[in-house]
């Protein structure tokens, strides 16, 4: 990042790029350099949560994004920064991420041949000091540890205190922070998140901007599917979209413990393309991981969407909807 300008140098177009008409001119780089994440050109931005993030970028705002599994949470905030340009490094908060990951540690390194003990800083330090933008994935799965190093860093100017170093980091201007997360911040009740834990409300209150991603509109999911796999049929595409939502209803109404998210749907697609059988991509993406218990409902809603028989031999479920 050496050679890359160190504060944002143009300004982007938000009506030409996501089709948004904002009060403010939205900061950008005018060239991308190696942190910048690929341009996905057939990503589908939505309206609210595209707003947010552009807060986030433009004002400093920092930004908790949450939403179900495969709802594209990371990848908008990923995207939005490849259309500005700005460099983005996300950092999944798994059980393994210590604070001397984000922070540093003394580590032995050779110096003129000889080995010497220095601190070498983590990527949080790293990142402050340069015009990044950190995206915390798994925010609600962190470390307590962990999650009390991030705290002081969601003020908009806030400094981060090297006590081993004596030393008081100032963030760089164009430092920004985001989070993403499978819950609100109150735990999960659905059973669906192992791992998830209820977020210490005090953190919760320094998020400056909190949005929420639920899956796209069936119109936006066939736009994608069909701008990543053009060689799908549109009559299959319109279908899957049209199954996904049927289960993602019978989770919501209990049925299902098991919902096929976005992603899923573009591995199906993806499956379909590869061994040209909609039914078999469908159990290697989506019906090998359900219930043994819940795979004749599967297979009632694949019927009614694709009028073929999905699992044969299963019995036949009626009455739910």
């Amino acid at each position: 990042m050496n050679d890359a300008p160190s504060s944002p140098d143009s300004f982007c177009d938000t009506e030409h790029t996501f089709q948004l008409h904002l009060p403010w001119p939205v900061p950008a780089f005018s060239d991308p350099d190696e942190h910048v994440p690929e341009l996905d050109p057939a990503f589908r931005f939505m309206p609210d949560v595209t707003k947010a993030i552009l807060m986030g970028f433009t004002h400093n705002r920092r930004v908790y994004l949450h939403g179900p599994h495969g709802s594209g949470k990371s990848s908008h905030i990923e995207q939005v920064a490849a259309r500005l340009n700005w460099p983005c490094i996300r950092i999944n908060l798994d059980g393994h991420i210590t604070r001397a990951d984000l922070i540093g540690r003394d580590m032995v390194v050779i110096r003129d041949g000889k080995q010497v003990t220095e601190f070498v800083p983590g990527i949080l330090v790293w990142a402050l000091e340069r015009p990044v933008a950190i995206v915390f994935d798994e925010y609600d799965a962190g470390r307590p540890d962990v999650m009390f190093v991030i705290q002081r860093l969601l003020e908009s100017h806030g400094r981060l205190t090297l006590l081993d170093q004596n030393r008081v980091i100032t963030p760089h201007p164009a430092f920004r922070l985001f989070a993403t997360a499978n819950t609100a911040g109150q735990g999960d009740a659905t059973g669906l998140y192992a791992g998830t834990q209820a977020l210490n409300q005090a953190q919760m209150d320094r998020w400056h901007v909190v949005s929420e991603l639920g899956y796209m509109p069936p119109a936006q999911e066939q736009e994608i599917l069909k701008a990543r796999l053009p060689d799908l049929e549109a009559t299959i595409v319109e279908r899957m979209v049209t199954f996904a939502g049927l289960t993602r209803r019978a989770f919501q109404q209990g049925d299902l413990s098991s919902l096929l998210s976005l992603r899923t749907l573009v591995s199906w697609g993806e499956n379909i393309t590869l061994i040209d059988d909609t039914e078999e991509a469908l159990r290697l993406a989506f019906v090998n991981r359900c219930d043994d218990t819940e795979r004749p409902l599967v297979a009632e809603l694949y019927q009614r969407c694709f009028d073929a028989e999905l699992l044969q031999g299963t019995a036949h479920v009626s009455g739910i909807y």
